[in-house]
């Protein structure tokens, strides 16, 4: 950031936010529709967080009655999160071509189906098969959502609009362990994904009677591609598009380091949550499935405050920055707002955790893991907001693309960190494996400070 000052990474004549802003494009929507878009936008972006946050808290329950391990029934959540790699990367492509509204829409019958596919498994290898494509089906509603805002909202007002869809969206770290522990404890592990059946199953109903297309008129890649190819009579035209095509926004380097500053930073959380039931569970002798998903609604708290404070804020430093420079406006202005997250908040919180955990028995130990729990939890999503924001507002036409490339290499970071979190825990102990996963935050504050 501090070598980016002053001269702007890409020049107005590539960033079409720069000579849209002053467009009547944002006029489109009323207030109270923008209201009603980005509500269910985020009903959309909760459904991942529902379909990864739920699943974690019953890994004990499911590991019995398959007779396996919980380091095996882990795997089925890095198996997951590739998927939402792959996912977010194929929608996103998709959406930058044919629109928003068709990818958000068709999508969620997908998820109802591979939620009951779930529900239904039988062995361990169907219920990793299962869940990776539930995965795949719920990983639209992070990146193509985040691009519907991008739409509607002006750039002086698109950092509080996503901090509000983040932390709607973060309501699904709140509740899904709960709810998962929850429906796991007094029923069964397979409540929750009948549950998840039937509310991708509203989502859809809802989207497909009230969501309208929100991508710029004329800016879709297949209105192009009719008009080279004069058809300029038909409406729709199947297309088969390169899905990793959009890994080549990763090639910027400052899309590069806030993507990995993002992915470190959520490592944190994910050595936190994770192993919850082997850590935190197995050290202050917790085995009701229902408290172990109680514990991760502190960690979902923080992140509905952080969200829309760091939004806030990265809005205010925009105008700030902007009237500074007489009116020029550069977009790393809005990494400041993530400095608080990446250098103390996330990384901090972490290591006192780990050294909690193992040193301080008791009730004393739980309500400070808690404490712990919820600091991290705001500072992911101080770093989160402003960083999606950045993206929306880098590359406004193809911020689906970009969005969902970061979210790509962030997820298969996190694949392989979850993959190893128990190994290391249970060779090395917490605090010393809390201690290594926090350099990592502290790397992507290096990251960040580059540009």
């Amino acid at each position: 950031m501090i070598a980016s000052e002053e001269t702007p990474l890409i020049s107005s004549a590539e960033d079409p936010v720069v000579q849209s802003e002053t467009d009547d494009i944002f006029q489109r929507f009323t207030p109270g529709k923008k209201r009603a878009i980005l509500a269910l936008v985020s009903w959309s972006g909760l459904l991942p967080f529902f379909v990864t946050g739920s699943f974690v808290p019953t890994i004990p329950q499911i590991a019995e009655e398959f007779n396996s391990s919980g380091s095996v029934i882990n795997l089925s959540v890095s198996f997951a999160l590739l998927m939402l790699a792959l996912g977010n990367l194929i929608w996103a492509r998709y959406s930058s071509f044919y629109g928003r509204r068709p990818i958000l829409v068709y999508s969620l019958p997908l998820l109802c189906f591979s939620a009951l596919g779930v529900a239904i498994a039988r062995s361990v290898p169907e219920l990793i098969l299962w869940r990776m494509l539930q995965a795949f089906a719920a990983s639209a509603g992070m990146s193509v959502g985040a691009a519907v805002i991008g739409d509607i909202y002006r750039l002086e007002q698109r950092g509080t609009a996503m901090g509000v869809f983040f932390a709607s969206c973060c309501l699904g770290p709140a509740l899904a362990p709960f709810c998962g522990g929850l429906a796991a404890y007094y029923a069964s592990w397979r409540a929750m994904q009948y549950a998840l059946f039937i509310s991708a199953g509203l989502a859809f109903l809802f989207m497909y009677a009230f969501l309208p297309e929100t991508a710029h008129p004329g800016t879709t890649g297949l209105q192009h591609h009719l008009r080279d190819q004069g058809c300029c009579d038909l409406n729709w035209k199947w297309v088969w598009l390169n899905p990793l095509s959009s890994l080549r926004y990763i090639r910027s380097p400052n899309i590069l380091a806030v993507t990995l500053a993002c992915a470190f930073t959520l490592i944190t959380d994910y050595v936190l949550l994770i192993p919850l039931s082997y850590t935190i569970g197995a050290h202050y002798h917790i085995k009701n499935e229902a408290i172990i998903g109680a514990f991760f609604l502190p960690a979902g708290l923080g992140n509905i405050v952080g969200s829309p404070l760091a939004g806030y804020m990265s809005d205010k430093i925009i105008v700030k920055w902007r009237v500074k420079r007489n009116g020029e406006w550069l977009p790393e202005d809005r990494l400041r707002a993530a400095i608080p997250g990446l250098l103390v908040l996330a990384p901090l919180s972490i290591i006192v955790s780990g050294l909690i955990t193992e040193n301080i028995p008791g009730l004393p130990g739980i309500i400070l893991n808690l404490f712990c729990l919820f600091i991290n939890g705001v500072g992911i999503d101080t770093v989160f907001s402003p960083c999606s924001a950045y993206f929306v507002d880098l590359l406004h036409s193809r911020s689906a693309e970009v969005m969902a490339a970061s979210m790509g290499v962030r997820a298969a970071v996190l694949a392989v960190a979850s993959a190893c979190v128990l190994p290391l825990i249970n060779m090395i102990g917490v605090a010393t494996t809390n201690t290594i996963f926090a350099c990592f935050a502290w790397i992507g504050f290096g990251c960040v400070l580059t540009y």
